[in-house]
């Protein structure tokens, strides 16, 4: 199955063509990807940090997380809402920045979702063998790996709505364990709010802290940003998209973290938080019922980076930054195929032979700097309105969502160790050599 239409020319101006794709990413398919990004596998434990920090006060953390968040979130509503192409990000700073910086934005972004995606299948390996202890050695461990990753390529090269179909089955089986914890812990919520009044505030360095811990667990939502090229209407899309992602979650976080912290008092020591306030709630069920849910939760945060990081590949191939071979749409299932395989065999590698912990480091600098350079592209972007994919909007109050945001991504950066600076220069070192190499054969052909 190989792809052989090749990507229609780059223009840029609105009059540049559609990419081939198909459309078949609704708002509930964004949201669900942005979903996904979010809930991974942090929820279940980030809860025992918070509480050791903030006690009773910790569901007050995720509130202020939240709302950090929903700063960033609102610029990126307004940026998104502006194109229609595939590459989110790339796009973005590109067009505000020039194509150098687009580039080395998906590059980064690229090396550091396909690192996160090699440990989040070993991560799910792992989990597994709580099950089955077979699943994460030897020649059992190679073969598991070589069939999640070559189904999920097979799911996606045949079409976009089959992988969303996909992921809304894995979203559903996702959220069932949390709120079946909701659930049975809905009695314990009074108790909850008695703690927290009763209960001394923290130091603002504890709440601090407490909070570079937690705004880690709503990260991740960025990704569903990139397929715009696949989505209906993505101009409307993706602001709803994203933030009805973080309704969902900030909801869904602040209840189970009043619940965990009413439930179990020894939260703050337990090294499964989730799965040991499930086993207070509902018995041994429980906590089998939670570590599955563990399972399926990073089975949700894969498929979901399956449909979003091979797009970065394909949208810097469509820009001549990479072999134009990987810019080719599939003239039936009018999906970037080629991109999808090579990043499956990129991942695939990196699980079974690589060692990338060194790279996986990087992830978390490049997101908050991907952040401040889309915040910062904001006023260039809102002077060439009229030249980009859609009309967009613009968000109310002048400057002041962006100035926030830009200073809540800065407290992101204060977490941050020198290993991820290291990291994040060589891979950039690296894409500069690749633009350099790529753009000169291209003069070369000329």
């Amino acid at each position: 199955m190989t792809a052989t239409q090749d990507p229609p020319t780059r223009t840029p101006s609105k009059g540049r063509p559609e990419e081939g794709l198909a459309r078949g990413i609704g708002t509930t398919g964004v949201a669900m990807i942005a979903l996904n990004g979010i809930i991974g596998a942090g929820i279940f434990g980030v809860p025992a940090g918070a509480a050791a920090l903030a006690g009773a006060w910790s569901p007050l953390v995720f509130v202020a997380c939240a709302l950090l968040l929903a700063a960033i979130m609102l610029c990126f509503a307004e940026i998104s809402s502006r194109f229609t192409r595939t590459g989110g990000p790339i796009v973005y700073v590109g067009e505000a920045f020039g194509h150098f910086a687009g580039f080395q934005t998906g590059w980064a972004f690229f090396i550091a979702r396909v690192t996160s995606f090699a440990a989040n299948i070993s991560l799910l390996l792992a989990s597994l063998a709580w099950f089955w202890p077979a699943a994460d050695s030897g020649p059992t461990r190679v073969a598991l790996l070589a069939l999640f990753i070559g189904g999920l390529t097979w799911i996606n090269v045949a079409g976009v709505r089959g992988a969303v179909r996909l992921l809304g089955g894995l979203t559903v089986l996702k959220l069932l364990p949390l709120l079946a914890l909701v659930a049975f812990g809905l009695g314990w919520l009074d108790e909850s709010v008695e703690a927290w009044i009763a209960a001394p505030a923290p130091g603002i360095a504890d709440f601090g802290t407490a909070a570079l811990l937690v705004v880690y667990a709503f990260v991740g939502w960025e990704s569903a940003l990139i397929p715009a090229g696949e989505t209906r209407d993505p101009a409307r899309a993706m602001p709803r998209a994203l933030l009805g992602a973080l309704a969902v979650a900030t909801v869904l976080y602040v209840t189970i973290q009043m619940i965990s912290v009413a439930a179990l008092p020894g939260l703050a020591e337990s090294d499964a938080a989730l799965v040991d306030v499930a086993a207070v709630l509902m018995g041994p069920t429980g906590a089998v019922l939670l570590t599955a849910g563990v399972v399926i939760s990073v089975t949700g945060n894969l498929a979901a980076s399956m449909i979003s990081s091979p797009r970065m590949t394909f949208a810097m191939a469509r820009d001549g930054d990479l072999p134009a071979r990987l810019g080719r749409v599939h003239p039936e299932h009018r999906t970037p195929a080629n991109a999808i395989i090579a990043t499956s065999v990129i991942v695939f590698v990196l699980s079974v032979f690589g060692s990338f912990l060194w790279l996986a480091a990087m992830s978390a600098l490049v997101r908050v700097l991907i952040y401040m350079g889309c915040i910062a592209a904001m006023p260039r972007l809102r002077r060439k309105a009229s030249d980009l994919d859609a009309p967009g909007f613009e968000l109310r109050g002048g400057w002041t969502i962006p100035v926030v945001a830009l200073l809540a991504s800065g407290l992101l950066l204060i977490q941050l160790s020198w290993q991820s600076l290291a990291a994040t220069v060589a891979v950039v070192a690296a894409g500069s050599v690749i633009f350099l190499l790529m753009h000169r054969r291209a003069h070369a052909s000329d």
